[in-house]
């Protein structure tokens, strides 16, 4: 008998209501949906199967980084509330048995090994029971859920107590280790993995148990076709003398060990190779890929070389003890990259982890499998046209003589701002004002790489173009004759001041001048048709990072803007290891975006040669350029908007800080609202999110007009010290 199509309708929606209310289920916390896979002993790739989802959303499942959406989120739930029966976390009571049955016999630590898949048990060995004094400890213990996905934080002022770290027993994964030249090593969560013989001494012995199943050292790719993070072995003091090598390196311009190290030699005796870079700071140590070994790379990060910047890290970060130490890059591993490198470095490396160049692919007509590009990612190195080349670049040298100094018409200048108004132009309301507030903005260049198309491939030369706000590229166009308001920095010159004839603009600078009514009518052009949103997963993924990381310091897009600006005060004394690792998260992305302009390094360059950078997909210019234009366009709108709605003129800008006088000490003393006391839309928004505004720094009105008179950027100097010798 049919149904009644009333009755049908009726019922679709009742099984939609169903649907909703199973997404409304609380899940459990990321850590302990890790946990209850690893305990049955199933891959990610099982339940990504299972579910119908590719490998990669579980990841994001299980780190908070997403959650579930229906239908997915009430399988998942129904999937993890099973586990959990089977499963139930240490210290949680076992269910009683139904009426009738007998009770399940308890099962040993390497229970959930033994019954996992082949995958698990060929790279997880079940370990021996040991007598221990405490009871065994997982890698990543269950934690009571918190109201959100992100790392517990110690609470401010009080020390976390000091207890033996636990050794593991279950299986684990850790993107890292800390070595302190004893016979453990040091993860994250506090857990303390034991070495083999040798292993503290010998570094060869290290390397292979870096990469074997005892230590299970790595972190899963973030994309399909990329790969799963390298092993990351960081030394301390202890570790590197204790492994025969230096405190200190004597070649301070190479930055490397000499290869007449008696350790880079028994490397090379145990087939051991180095990349490019040599032995330094950050060492790389590979075999060549087999079919049978697959792919062998260790990293390494010394120290007491260097290999933890402070400006980027924080003050004696590479001194902190070995525990808190792997907490901090673990987490930095987790929610951005395991480092490869300075923060630069791994800003560049995760653009590339994001989008990889190639995937494999089936050859329809041989069936065989080969590389292929992969679609909106940087495929291959290409030329920079020749207004977007730096001077040492072989484009430039092959056009210019070597001392030729090029002018606007011959290179594109898309820098950050570096202005301040002439004291001259104070107006006597101004100089009633009582102090001078800078203003940061969070995130700027991140927050400018968010849905900006760019170029993926080659530039191509055109002459007399339409202007298209639409095309990637830059352009030769002269704006000089545009008017220009002496109390603001114009939006086409980092320096601020007008341009004074035709100069090149990145297609964001030219977007802005037709947004503001003027006529754009470009003479020549260097255009790249193939675009895309190349750096959108980038921005994600270290916007999610840096939203994870605040939470952690106690600030979210809950607090009022008076909340925000007294947490603001004191968020780095809330948790140390927290504050490091957003210092690092801000460094990768200013770094990142300055390594797609890499210039040559060492002494022994000469200016029209080419260097190693060159060779890198990832070397373009042009998206530095366009990523910088975009963040300078988004200053100019948001100060023009407060000039033209209030009144209201900055004093100075730097980069992404603007300073304004003020009759109060605070960002809330001049930033203007609307009639409902509002902020002003379009404006500078005080809060935490990127492109939102913080305080930078207040200092006294006499002090902002000494520094103008002296000729000195007031905006470089708000803090009480030089913020770009910080590496601000």
């Amino acid at each position: 008998m049919s149904q009644d199509p009333e009755q049908t309708t009726l019922f679709a929606a009742v099984d939609a209501l169903l649907e909703e209310a199973a997404a409304q289920d609380g899940l459990p916390h990321p850590d302990e949906r890790k946990r209850l896979r690893e305990a049955a002993g199933l891959s990610q790739d099982q339940i990504a199967k299972a579910l119908s989802v590719r490998r990669e959303t579980v990841t994001s499942w299980e780190t908070g980084r997403t959650a579930p959406r229906p239908p997915k989120r009430a399988a998942y739930a129904r999937l993890l509330e099973g586990l959990s029966a089977l499963h139930p976390a240490p210290g949680t009571p076992a269910p009683a048995p139904a009426p009738g049955t007998l009770p399940d016999t308890p099962s040993s630590p390497a229970a959930p090994a033994e019954a996992g898949t082949a995958e698990a048990t060929a790279t997880i060995p079940a370990p021996q029971p040991q007598p221990q004094p405490h009871p065994p400890t997982a890698s990543h213990p269950p934690a009571p859920a918190p109201p959100s996905p992100v790392r517990h934080s110690r609470a401010p002022h009080s020390p976390a107590p000091r207890t033996t770290p636990p050794r593991t027993t279950t299986p684990h994964t850790a993107p890292l280790a800390v070595l302190t030249g004893t016979t453990h090593a040091h993860i994250g969560g506090g857990v303390l993995l034991d070495l083999p013989p040798k292993a503290a001494t010998h570094l060869p012995t290290l390397i292979a148990w870096a990469l074997g199943p005892d230590a299970n050292l790595r972190s899963p790719r973030l994309h399909r076709n990329g790969k799963d993070g390298d092993p990351l072995l960081v030394l301390t003091a202890a570790a590197t003398e204790a492994l025969g090598l230096p405190l200190v390196l004597e070649d301070r311009r190479a930055l490397r060990l000499p290869d007449t190290h008696p350790a880079l030699k028994l490397l090379a005796q145990h087939k051991w190779q180095l990349t490019r870079r040599g032995f330094g700071p950050w060492a790389r140590v590979y075999r060549p890929a087999t079919p049978t070994t697959g792919r062998q790379c260790v990293q390494l990060a010394i120290l007491p070389w260097g290999a933890l910047d402070s400006r980027a890290w924080g003050e004696d970060t590479a001194d902190l003890p070995a525990p808190e130490l792997a907490e901090l890059l673990t987490t930095y591993a987790t929610r951005v990259l395991t480092p490869r490198g300075s923060t630069a470095v791994t800003g560049l490396e995760l653009m590339t982890a994001l989008r990889p160049p190639t995937r494999a692919a089936r050859n329809p007509v041989t069936g065989a499998w080969e590389s292929a590009p992969v679609p909106g990612s940087l495929t291959r190195p290409v030329d920079p046209a020749p207004p977007e080349a730096p001077d040492e670049h072989p484009v430039v040298a092959a056009l210019y003589p070597r001392a030729h100094q090029r002018t606007p018409d011959q290179v594109l200048d898309e820098e950050a701002y570096d202005w301040f108004r002439d004291p001259q132009l104070l107006t006597d309301d101004e100089c009633a004002r009582t102090h001078a507030v800078g203003i940061d903005v969070n995130m700027a260049f991140a927050a400018a790489a968010n849905r900006l198309v760019v170029g993926l491939g080659p530039a191509t030369h055109t002459t007399a173009p339409r202007f298209d706000p639409k095309t990637p590229g830059c352009w030769l166009a002269d704006l000089s004759s545009l008017p220009h308001d002496p109390r603001l920095p114009s939006p086409f010159t980092p320096h601020g001041r007008p341009p004074t004839g035709p100069a090149w603009y990145a297609t964001p600078t030219l977007a802005y001048a037709q947004e503001l009514g003027h006529a754009v009518h470009p003479t020549e052009a260097w255009l790249r048709p193939e675009s895309g949103a190349y750096l959108d997963a980038w921005y994600t993924r270290l916007r999610d990072a840096y939203m994870a990381t605040m939470a952690d310091l106690g600030i979210t897009p809950a607090l009022t803007e008076s909340e925000f600006l007294e947490a603001m005060t004191t968020y780095k004394q809330h948790d140390p290891i927290a504050g490091s690792v957003l210092s690092a998260i801000k460094s990768t992305v200013k770094g990142g975006i300055g390594k797609l302009r890499e210039r040559p390094q060492g002494a022994g360059y000469r200016p029209g040669e080419a260097w190693a950078a060159l060779e890198r997909p990832t070397w373009r210019p042009d998206i530095r350029a366009a990523v910088i234009s975009t963040a300078r366009v988004n200053m100019h709108r948001k100060m023009r908007k407060l000039a033209t709605a209030a009144g209201e003129y900055p004093i100075a800008v730097l980069s992404d800080c603007a300073v304004y006088l003020s009759p109060g000490p605070g960002p809330l003393d001049f930033l203007p609202r609307t009639p409902e006391g509002k902020p002003l839309p379009g404006g500078f928004r005080i809060g935490v999110s990127p492109g939102m505004v913080k305080h930078e720094g207040t200092q006294p009105l006499l002090w902002a007009v000494e520094m103008l008179d002296s000729q000195l950027n007031p905006a470089r100097h708000i803090k009480g010290h030089d913020a770009a010798a910080d590496g601000e």
